[in-house]
């Protein structure tokens, strides 16, 4: 609601008698709002471009001079004020808190990365002489191991002598491919008609053994070492009755064993010079009825420990082959040179066998 408007009551005695008048406030009517004056300034074409621009300068300025400035009453409410902390108080008393507390703050964590650097550091090294003692640990044990040599196992020959042996170990060994001369005496299809022929050989004093080689089976009567040996027993066992005996030479394919221990291997390398040598005393002793004074003296015959089944019937043809050879040494018969030639044939087929 409006407050009341308030009045001032002047008192005038008259005549001794007291008249009160209330002198009520004028009313002022509000000043009619003159119109707005249009801003148009008209410019003559034909004057010149700044004569124009002064005109309407001119015209602006008289513009403002003649506007009706209008001052509102002033309001008998009262303002309400609004105190305003001052500012600056307000600055200087929080950050003061605020920096004592980010300077204990940074105090805190300036201690804290140490601490946890120191730490990681010492665990750093820890792990590092741990790792290194291992490792050390473990080249120490290996060279230890390398060092350690095993023991040799002693083992007895037939000639009573002592040899000594290695451990067993897993192992590959390849034979070169044989190259040798034989007197054959026949090919045949079926194994059968092989058996046949072979046992009416023997019969007449004529070793032989039949070999399969692509699937045919040949016929071998001899050994030799060169191709006019294997001619010059050709002849001798035509004349037993032989009829269809010839030389030729004979190349067996390089055979590879594996699962083989030291020994085996070491005689599997051997096995071709060993033949070779044996091949070359029983042929020639058959042509010349005569043998070296060495012949019969392979050490590599003296091998022992052989578990391979193949490789150990192999050394024991060689080995009978030898024991004859000596026999022949002492009683020059005839007859141990043949038992050395069917050893070393019995050899051959073993030999195309693996």
């Amino acid at each position: 609601m409006d407050k009341p408007k308030k009045g001032n009551t002047i008192t005038i005695k008259l005549n001794g008698e007291p008249k009160s008048f209330r002198e009520e406030p004028q009313k002022i009517a509000p000043e009619p709002t003159p119109e707005p004056i249009p801003n148009e300034i008209k410019i003559d074409s034909e004057l010149h471009e700044s004569e124009g621009v002064n005109e309407a300068a001119a015209a602006q300025e008289s513009i403002e001079e003649s506007f009706d400035w209008i001052i509102p009453e002033s309001s008998e409410n009262d303002v309400e004020e609004f105190t305003i902390a001052n500012s600056q108080n307000f600055k200087n008393s929080k950050p003061k808190k605020s920096l004592m507390s980010f300077a204990s703050f940074s105090n805190k964590n300036n201690r804290r990365p140490i601490g946890s650097i120191v730490i990681t550091a010492v665990f750093a090294i820890l792990i590092g002489l741990t790792i290194g003692f291992f490792m050390l640990k473990l080249v120490i044990t290996e060279s230890g191991e390398k060092a350690v040599t095993e023991p040799n196992v002693v083992g007895e020959t037939g000639n009573g002598k002592e040899q000594p042996e290695t451990t067993d170990k897993a192992a590959s060994a390849a034979i070169e491919q044989l190259n040798t001369y034989v007197v054959q005496g026949g090919v045949f299809t079926s194994k059968a008609g092989a058996e046949d022929t072979a046992k009416q050989l023997k019969s007449k004093g004529i070793p032989s053994e039949q070999v399969e080689i692509g699937g045919k089976f040949y016929l071998f009567l001899s050994v030799a070492d060169s191709l006019e040996t294997a001619k010059s027993i050709s002849t001798k066992y035509k004349d037993k009755g032989a009829e269809g005996a010839f030389a030729k030479q004979l190349m067996l394919d390089e055979k590879k064993l594996s699962n083989l221990t030291d020994n085996e291997k070491s005689f599997i390398e051997s096995l071709p010079s060993i033949y070779q040598s044996l091949s070359t005393q029983v042929s020639g002793a058959l042509v010349s009825s005569s043998v070296s004074a060495d012949a019969g003296k392979s050490e590599k015959l003296k091998i022992n420990n052989i578990k391979n089944e193949n490789i150990n019937k192999m050394k024991l043809e060689l080995v009978g082959a030898d024991e004859k050879v000596k026999a022949f040494q002492k009683s020059k018969d005839t007859k141990s040179l043949l038992e050395a030639e069917q050893h070393l044939l019995n050899f051959l087929s073993i030999y195309n066998s693996l």
